[in-house]
């Protein structure tokens, strides 16, 4: 197989005053050991070690007034190997100005995390929002929770009906803890996935068997950080029964396309 320049599509990171607390936390609502420690130091030391291309890193507001903070927080990581999305709230009032201003600071999506910031999918505070997306970038979805039906694949599926335009990427192959649900409301639409947090609970075949039927072509790689260090999700994922051309397109292909990424850029 040959060298294929891997991107990580689905990246947290903290700053270092709080990583610690943030990923405690994280690790006690998902009831499981997360690998990394969430900062920025550490991210870069596992894509080096792991000769990761690029990684596209995003935080989540959790209050309206966190919004603008993070935004200039994620812009100001980006580099050469760093990619940034922008976050935005339900409740944040001037989000018209926040999308172009996430626009302007050069990050190329948002992400959105329904059970942490407290609506449902197809929330109708949400649609305006979705409407201002659809067309200008990318969002990104937390899917799948088993404590709560706010990012249930049966939401999203509404969502994407109503605006068609709306280039969604559904995380964690279109729903954690709940990949049965998925596959009967989201595989095979016109979305993305991406694999982050699904190589820990599903077997290869599993995964295979979902990816598969989505189309390899609409799949994206994600490691979750610091859910998982690079190395242990490249290992997991490459147990996963695809042919060499289905894993250069997960690993790199694919998002390559849809962020415009120059393949000859070191």
């Amino acid at each position: 197989m040959k060298e294929i320049k891997i991107i990580d599509c689905h990246a947290h990171v903290f700053p270092d005053s709080i990583a610690e607390k943030a990923v405690k936390n994280l690790e006690n609502y998902y009831k499981m050991p997360w690998s990394g420690n969430g900062t920025v130091g550490q991210l870069k030391e596992s894509i080096k070690n792991s000769n990761i291309f690029r990684v596209i890193v995003f935080s989540t507001a959790t209050k309206p007034s966190q919004v603008r903070s993070i935004n200039s927080y994620i812009a100001g990581l980006c580099d050469d190997r760093i990619i940034g999305f922008g976050t935005i709230h339900p409740e944040y009032r001037d989000y018209k100005g926040e999308i172009g201003r996430i626009m302007s600071l050069g990050l190329l999506g948002i992400k959105l995390h329904p059970d942490f910031q407290g609506f449902a999918i197809d929330d109708k505070r949400m649609l305006p929002i979705y409407s201002e997306i659809e067309g200008k970038m990318p969002v990104l979805i937390h899917m799948g929770d088993e404590n709560s039906d706010n990012s249930s694949p049966q939401r999203l599926s509404r969502v994407i009906e109503m605006f068609p335009g709306l280039v969604v990427i559904a995380s964690h192959l279109g729903g954690y803890m709940r990949w049965d649900e998925a596959e009967k409301y989201l595989i095979g639409k016109k979305i993305y996935l991406d694999t982050s947090s699904t190589l820990c609970k599903l077997s290869p075949q599993r995964a295979g068997e979902l990816i598969l039927a989505h189309g390899t072509e609409k799949v994206l790689f994600g490691t979750d950080y610091p859910a998982r260090l690079h190395a242990q999700e490249l290992e997991s994922f490459m147990k996963i029964p695809l042919s060499n051309e289905d894993r250069a397109k997960i690993l790199s292909e694919n998002a390559m396309k849809l962020f415009n990424i120059n393949n000859t850029s070191n």
